[in-house]
């Protein structure tokens, strides 16, 4: 056995190595250590892998992919006209959960230089980004992680625009978001990782795998998605690992006993916005208060097991993608499901965890969890893992209408996300269509990631409206239509009207003085028998009758003047493409 000074030095004049390899696990590199990896694995390996920039950080730092292939797959369309599946994993969304950045370097060397994985690397494409929050990255420093052991020094959470860019997968804000989601599409791939490090409670646990389409999504790929996850887990399990296939984030707070649940997250996330695509996205989060050299190892081990199962069932999971998107191309996808909930039912499962009691705190004035780690102990908890659909709509029958008001922004959106679009040439002055009016807008009270989110209520309902040049049409018959539902239904937890992005619309901009509003009210009453009896009516609401400005709002929306674009959501649903279009991009 190599004393660990010997072993050091070995390491130090190794090529391709990491500051985490050379320090034995303690520290990890600045992100110049990045850009001379990716500069330097293509001189090592000389047509097997290429070190592409796709974007610049608002900082102006490079963002950095290594594309792997021993028989020289390197791009896109090279990619595609084989139809070799892709893999791509990335470290770093949270710059301080760097687990990904040194195992990817790590598995890539050694695959490359024939010590793991012999053949895979011809059948599958690798697609490598060390870090994703390149300028979070260099916010280093000992203390941005207090609940994680190790490295000594890590990156920030967020960018350096204070953006998590692991909520920003639908309303893409980030400069760093846009370039992902362009390079992301660009190529394609079967499998998208994401490699993060938890929070949270005290427990033996060292690893999660949640993974999609598995409990959403399309059944063929639901099939396909629960082999992975049962590959993924043995192959940890077989080496020692405790893998759970949940997020282990108790239901309650700081209380084991409560247990956990499953569910499918909001595409706002990395792995849901993959699955929402029609692919397969995985969140593997390692445990927090494992040291850094168990969470790398234990990351590189799902790295390596993941192209190994696409190597051996990549053609498998490319007929279910292919039959899923053929099917939403002709049109055959008629709802989407937007939220999903847990069922009530559960079952006690074991849960390796450590003693704990509880404690009053004299600094919160509440009682405070305590872990021993000594006493290792087996809890029996709840899993709440029955998950059904919440929120699901049905689609249009042509597709979306998006306003020449709102064209350009929206368009760059769509770019992003590889939806196609036509553009209206011509105006249609009247078009039968569906239209959503909101009975109910709350506003948050505080933003959440730069936005006032807005929650509404309503219904689609037929109305003709007129259609200007310059409007985009987004059809339903295409691949990416789950997505196309997240981002255009408004009642979705990731709507862009849910970000706020068309909240002037739920806002009143004209008004009409009481003393002008009350005569008219009265002639309305005495000449309509209908709006007279519908005023009773709602006189029979206790809180209405005590409300002046709710009796008020009952006439001045009967009013001429009122603003019949108030509380409209300028997005209409249409069951044809209108006359005009464009050719479709």
């Amino acid at each position: 056995m190599l004393l660990p000074s010997l072993l050091a030095v070995l390491l130090a004049q190794a090529p391709l190595t990491t500051t985490a390899e050379r320090s034995n696990w303690t520290r990890t590199g600045r992100y110049a250590e990045v850009e001379a990896l990716c500069r330097d694995f293509p001189k090592a390996f000389p047509g097997k892998v290429r070190c592409e920039t796709f974007g610049t950080t608002p900082e102006g730092r490079p963002m950095l992919a290594l594309v792997v292939s021993t028989d020289g797959t390197l791009t896109p369309a090279a990619n595609a006209k084989k139809g070799r599946p892709v893999v791509f994993f990335q470290g770093g969304i949270h710059a301080g959960e760097i687990d990904g950045k040194d195992a990817g370097f790590w598995l890539l060397r050694d695959v490359l230089a024939g010590k793991a994985l012999p053949g895979v690397l011809g059948q599958v494409t690798a697609v490598f980004v060390p870090v994703f929050n390149i300028d979070g990255h260099e916010r280093f420093g000992p203390n941005n992680r207090p609940n994680q052991v190790g490295p000594e020094e890590m990156g920030w959470r967020v960018t350096a625009q204070n953006l998590n860019l692991n909520r920003d997968y639908v309303k893409a804000d980030a400069p760093e978001m846009v370039a992902m989601l362009t390079f992301l599409h660009a190529w394609n791939p079967l499998f998208y990782i994401d490699l993060h490090v938890t929070d949270g409670a005290k427990f033996e646990h060292d690893i999660s795998l949640t993974l999609e389409p598995l409990r959403s999504g399309p059944e063929p790929l639901r099939a396909q998605g629960a082999k992975l996850q049962e590959a993924l887990v043995t192959g940890l399990q077989s080496e020692g690992y405790l893998p759970v296939t949940f997020y282990p984030s108790f239901i309650k707070e700081d209380d084991p006993a409560s247990g956990f649940a499953e569910g499918v997250a909001p595409p706002r996330f990395s792995q849901t916005y993959w699955a929402v695509n029609g692919r397969f996205g995985m969140l593997v989060e390692t445990h927090s208060w494992k040291p850094y050299a168990h969470r790398v190892k234990s990351t590189r081990n799902v790295l390596e097991n993941s192209l190994k199962f696409v190597a051996a069932n990549g053609a498998a999971m490319q007929a279910a993608v292919k039959a899923a998107d053929a099917a939403a191309e002709a049109g055959q996808v008629r709802e989407a499901t937007l939220t999903w909930d847990h069922t009530d039912k559960s079952h006690l499962i074991d849960f390796r965890g450590y003693a704990y009691s509880f404690e009053p705190s004299p600094i919160s004035n509440e009682k405070v969890v305590r872990y021993d780690e000594t006493k290792p102990q087996v809890w029996k908890v709840p899993l709440f893992d029955e998950v059904r659909p919440k929120l699901t709509i049905p689609l249009p029958k042509g597709g979306y209408l998006v306003p020449a008001a709102h064209a350009a922004w929206m368009e760059a959106k769509l770019r992003a996300h590889g939806l196609r679009y036509q553009k209206l040439e011509k105006e249609v002055p009247a078009a039968e269509v569906e239209a959503f009016r909101s009975t109910e807008a709350k506003f948050s009270p505080q933003s959440y990631e730069g936005h006032q989110t807005l929650t509404v209520q309503g219904a689609w309902k037929r109305e003709t409206q007129a259609l200007p040049a310059g409007s985009l049409y987004v059809p339903v018959a295409q691949p990416g239509v789950a997505l196309l539902a997240h981002l255009l239904e408004p009642m979705g937890p990731d709507s862009l009207v849910t970000w706020g992005f068309f909240n002037p619309h739920f806002e009143q901009k004209e008004y009409i003085e009481t003393y002008v509003l009350e005569p008219y009210a009265r002639e309305l009453l005495a000449k309509d028998a209908a709006v007279k009896a519908a005023w009773e009516a709602r006189l029979k609401d206790p809180a209405f009758a005590a409300d002046p400005r709710a009796r008020l709002r009952f006439f001045y929306e009967r009013h001429p003047t009122y603003d019949a674009r108030f509380n409209l959501y300028p997005v209409f649903r249409l069951d044809a493409p209108p006359a005009g279009l464009r050719p479709a991009r």
